[in-house]
């Protein structure tokens, strides 16, 4: 089999031999495919600059089975990076198509989802909002989408006002009497989080704290009990910005 000029995303790559890379792709019409790209990493590959993540690309390849060998690769617009938080969010992005995508199983409405994800991601300071949109539409495309205009129960559309119970494996349920903060069998969501999801527009913070824990449920039932990697390295980095801020304090007080 040999395709061509097929739009694809680099989710991950290393170093395979002396000269070559091993990569993951995402691709419009053919999902994630594993290549070889035999002599990528030698200084006079015409591909040695482009083979990396959140850059459009046009690539081919032939064979079929686990790993086919790239045939070409050309930068498909201009050069697209991410930097600071924007960068960890595209990460996690990587991973986790990485761990629940199956090879060769197209979704190019998730590739469309995916692709708009970046482009948010690079002139939009919500990085929080658009990581929940797009793990909405990972899990629709993935068959496992959210309930999130109506009530499970009674088929009544989502008020509001009210709290619900979201069952990761049902829906949202009313809660009678929330006040009573009595325990809950899933996810405690207020109707306008519900309602801001679906709708993909947050309003204000809460809705993104409720958005983000719910997906949080949903996706573990899928990623399993390995943590995910870009997760670590995100707290690492705050982690470290937050103590070169307190030092630079520190040396600031002391100084004055």
């Amino acid at each position: 089999m040999r395709i061509h000029q097929q739009p694809a995303y680099v989710l991950h790559h290393r170093d395979y031999s002396e000269t070559s890379l091993l990569l993951e792709v995402f691709t419009a019409q053919h999902g994630r495919i594993g290549l070889i790209a035999k002599g990528a990493r030698r200084a006079s590959s015409r591909v040695r600059g482009i083979l990396k993540p959140f850059q459009r690309l046009l690539i081919g390849w032939s064979g079929k089975g686990e790993l086919a060998v790239l045939t070409g690769a050309e930068q498909d617009g201009p050069d697209t990076s991410l930097a600071a938080q924007a960068l960890y969010c595209g990460f996690y992005m990587n991973e986790v198509l990485l761990r629940l995508l199956h090879r060769h199983d197209p979704h190019d409405a998730l590739f469309e989802a995916y692709q708009d994800a970046l482009q948010r991601l690079r002139h939009d300071d919500s990085n929080e909002a658009v990581l929940r949109i797009f793990e909405k539409h990972l899990l629709r495309e993935l068959g496992y989408g959210l309930v999130l205009d109506h009530d499970v129960a009674d088929r009544t559309p989502i008020e509001v006002q009210a709290i619900y119970d979201y069952i990761v494996d049902r829906g949202p349920r009313r809660l009678a009497h929330p006040e009573l903060n009595l325990p809950t069998e899933g996810i405690r969501m207020r109707g306008a989080s519900l309602l801001a999801l679906e709708q993909e527009s947050f309003a204000d913070a809460a809705a993104l704290r409720d958005a983000k824990a719910l997906m949080r449920a949903a996706l573990a039932r899928h990623l399993g009990d390995q943590p995910l990697h870009s997760r670590k390295l995100f707290r690492r980095a705050v982690t470290t910005a937050t103590e070169d801020v307190i030092a630079e304090t520190s040396v600031d007080k002391a100084g004055g």
